[in-house]
């Protein structure tokens, strides 16, 4: 097999940010599962209600970038503990929106702790310099993905 049919593991940006992210995601589930009784998936619900409050499941898909299956499971998993609460969109009654719940809100507020610690490690290692300029970098790429997803390889043939 010649080097250019395999991946450069050590390289491949792709790759280098999915495995941290997976890594990352099963650390904190583990953490917050043993501490808190959420997964990672819940985790990110309430942070993005914290952010933005009373808005619909599909707003959170978007931002987060989760599928909508993931998303809906664990708001159902959040409002059967009362930490959200959902009801129908006053703009579009055929789509609901959710809010955090007092409960939502104090459990939140008790994982950002650790949330904050666990980043606060993750990155000890850089400088601030290097950390604003990950935050950039990161940024950008972030605005690539919509270009990167509508590649289409057949239209290359």
């Amino acid at each position: 097999m010649s080097k250019s049919s395999q991946l450069n593991l050590v390289r491949y940006v792709p790759g280098l940010l999915t495995f941290l992210s997976n890594k990352l995601a099963a650390g904190a589930s583990q953490c917050y599962r043993k501490h808190f009784g959420i997964g990672v998936v819940e985790w990110r619900m309430l942070s993005m209600l914290s952010v933005e409050n009373d808005i619909t499941a599909n707003r959170i898909c978007q931002v987060i970038g989760l599928d909508k299956s993931a998303v809906s499971r664990s708001l159902q998993a959040l409002e059967a503990a009362r930490h959200v609460t959902s009801k129908a969109d006053s703009r579009d009654a055929r789509r609901n929106t959710v809010s955090l719940t007092p409960s939502g809100r104090a459990l939140h507020d008790r994982v950002l702790k650790v949330a904050l610690e666990r980043e606060r490690r993750l990155l000890s290692g850089l400088s601030p310099e290097e950390v604003d300029t990950l935050i950039k970098l990161l940024g950008r790429m972030h605005a690539q993905v919509a270009h990167v997803n509508e590649y289409d390889p057949a239209k290359d043939a």
